[in-house]
């Protein structure tokens, strides 16, 4: 997996977090600075722990799978591409907050990063060291979170169901490419 692929995968398992960010920035009036911050590095420590976790839960797995490891590739980015798109189209409520809860962001660290758990273990059939791209998955998710947070904060109209059409075709995309190689 080269650094532009694991670029690729880290945008497109960013985008679940930088929407969440993105939807409370709409809706955070006090204590902005914060609030970003806290975002920012909850989401992109469990986009950085989710990985680790399943790069080790694979290893219980790997002789038995290592035959079928582009398949399993293919199979979960797919249905990560496929959940981003589906996702896209789903409605979604608006709320109005002033702050969060240190548990509710927690929560969201952990909902928003499954998909991370799920490229962890794909990333074990790629032959390379779990640190690295997750490094990478959680600084990105990281940045985008805050990015999304102000961006949200500062036009308050951004189509986020864009966001997450790319992140679902950038996953499609690395899908397909792990069955061609």
């Amino acid at each position: 997996m080269s650094f532009i692929e694991i670029l690729i995968l880290s945008v497109a398992l960013a985008t679940d977090a930088m929407l969440v960010s993105f939807s409370y920035g709409l809706v955070i009036n006090k204590q902005k600075i914060l609030n970003s911050l806290i975002l920012s590095l909850t989401f992109g420590f469990f986009q950085f722990l989710m990985p680790i976790i399943g790069w080790h839960v694979s290893n219980l797995f790997y002789e038995r799978l290592e035959l079928y490891s582009n398949w399993i590739v293919f199979l979960i980015f797919m249905i990560l591409g496929i959940k981003f798109i589906k996702n896209a189209f789903e409605k979604k409520k608006e709320q109005e907050v002033n702050c969060i809860s240190y548990l509710c962001v927690i929560g969201l660290g952990m909902a928003t990063s499954i998909d991370a758990l799920g490229a962890g273990i794909s990333i074990k059939f790629t032959d390379i060291y779990f640190l690295y791209p997750s490094v990478i998955i959680g600084i990105i998710t990281g940045i985008n979170s805050f990015i999304g947070f102000w961006t949200a904060n500062i036009l308050k109209k951004l189509p986020s169901k864009n966001i997450e059409i790319i992140g679902g075709i950038l996953m499609i995309f690395l899908s397909v490419k792990t069955l061609l190689q």
